[in-house]
Parts: structure tokens; sequence; C-alpha cells
């Protein structure tokens, strides 16, 4: 009996840990059965840590000397570049016998790659679909991943995954805004029911201002009837918060706008606010 208390406790203990980095985080006073919203990603220098071991055992594989800083991601801990001090080239994993692989060998490498460097871009390779492959003027290639970790899609310039190599396979350049820790985040995004319905959002948003920015700065908009409001689909949107650092994921619905200085705006679909503004589609 008294082995078993142990190891229920010791289980508690372990879920509590796995939870605390996804905090969801009350925006007003929630009801009896209402679940605290947005919810959020919080810093830690845990996840900071990892990334930082997993960057230098990749080193060491390849036999890379000194220690390069790798620069991450704010929040994410997430590769945002590869620093330019190496003291030697990094490679793609090697398939095939010839100098230069063929594209089914390049996909293939690329997989592994992906898994190999797994912790440092911050996304299971199962979440990851390949949605572009190009050729640059210099030679070398670019594949860029999308991450579809959630019931609905990813805005925010977040969960992509940039690789950049040469065709003798060295990396030339990697980044990731890919979301680590998603199943706990799209568990609790779950509980997130929405209060507005497509069609009720263009009468409501007549008249509303939101704020946004370009390369002048920040700007107030009013929406008006000639804007052709048209709601597109619900996303979830990230905010990467000033008061601390952390990550805030919005269930919103993503509205396109017809002659105005953005093409789309999110609005937030429990809070019934514009959280965001984009000039690309």
């Amino acid at each position: 009996m008294q082995a078993r208390t142990i190891l229920l406790l010791l289980a508690i203990a372990l879920s509590s840990a796995a939870c605390a980095t996804v905090q969801p985080v009350n925006s007003g006073r929630p009801g009896r059965n209402q679940q605290p919203y947005p919810v959020v990603l919080a810093d830690t220098s845990q996840r900071t840590e990892t990334a930082v071991a997993s960057w230098t055992q990749l080193l060491n594989h390849q036999g890379i000397s000194g220690k390069p800083v790798v620069v991450l991601q704010p929040v994410t801990a997430t590769i945002q570049s590869l620093p330019a001090n190496l003291s030697g080239p990094l490679y793609l994993p090697r398939l095939g016998t010839t100098a230069e692989m063929n594209q089914e060998e390049t996909r293939e490498s690329l997989r592994r790659f992906l898994n190999e460097w797994q912790k440092l871009i911050g996304a299971d390779p199962a979440q990851l679909s390949l949605v572009q492959e190009s050729t640059n003027a210099d030679g070398t290639k670019t594949a860029v991943y999308e991450q579809r970790p959630f019931s609905y899609p990813l805005r925010g310039g977040y969960g992509k995954v940039e690789v950049r190599f040469a065709p003798d396979r060295r990396l030339i350049g990697l980044s990731s805004t890919a979301i680590p820790e998603s199943q706990l985040i799209q568990s609790a995004l779950s509980a997130a029911a929405p209060q507005l319905k497509a069609e009720e959002i263009p009468a409501k948003l007549i008249g509303r201002s939101f704020t946004y920015r370009d390369s002048a700065g920040q700007h107030t908009y009013v929406i008006s009837p000639g804007n052709q409001i048209n709601s597109q689909q619900l996303v979830v949107y990230p905010q990467l918060t000033l008061a601390r650092p952390a990550l805030e994921f919005h269930l919103a619905w993503e509205i396109s706008l017809a002659n105005a200085p953005v093409k789309t705006i999110y609005l937030d679909a429990l809070q019934n606010e514009v959280i965001a503004g984009s000039q690309s589609e």
C-alpha cells in the first residue's frame, strides 16, 4: 500500500511539472465553468538549456570544434539562425553514392535531418509538411516546412521551418518558428469555444477601429462598409507579450478586408477584439 501511494504521488508530481510551462491566463474573471483564456506558453530556462545542450551534441557529432553560440527564438528557444563563426561546415545526412543527391534522396535526407535536429527545431517531424522547394540563384536549395500541430491553422509568422543547403549537402541556413509542447497547448485550446459566428462578424466590425504597424510606424484604421469584410476561417494566433517573455495563444477569426491598408485582420473569437492586422493574405 505504501509503495502504491509513493508511485501515485510521483505521477502527480511529474504531470504537474509537464504542465507548468503551458498556463491558461485569465483575461478577466472566468465564470464557474469557464476556462481561463488565452493559453500562455511561458519562457523557461529549461527549454533554453535543452536547446543549447542539443546544439552542443550536434556539433560534437559532426566534428565541429569550439563553442559557437546558436541564436534562439524568444520563448520557444527554437533555432533562429546558424552562427557565422563555425569552424567547419555542417552537413545533411548522406544518402546515395554520388556527390549530389537526387530528389528522392534529398527528401529522405531532409526527413532524417528534421528528426535528428528535432530539439532545436521544436517540432515533431510528423507535424511538418513540405510546402515549398526552390533552387536559389547561387545554386543552393531551400526547403520550407509548415508545422500543423493544432485543430486550426497556425498564423502570426509561427510554425515555419526553413532549411537552406548546398548540392554537396552543406547546411547553409536553418531557422524555425515552430511551437514546442504543442500537444499541451492544443489540449488547453480545445476548451475554448468561439463566441462569434462567421455570419455575425461583418455587422459587428463596421465602425470598429484597430491599430497596425508598417514601415512608417503605428496607425489607426476605422472599418467601413466599403471594406467588403469576408470571414474566412478560425485560426490559432500566437502573440509575443511585452510585459514578460511569453506567447499567448488566441483562437481567432481570419478576416479579409478590401480597400484597406491591411489585407487581413484577426478577431479574437472569444474576446471580440481585433488582435492583429497583416498586409499579406
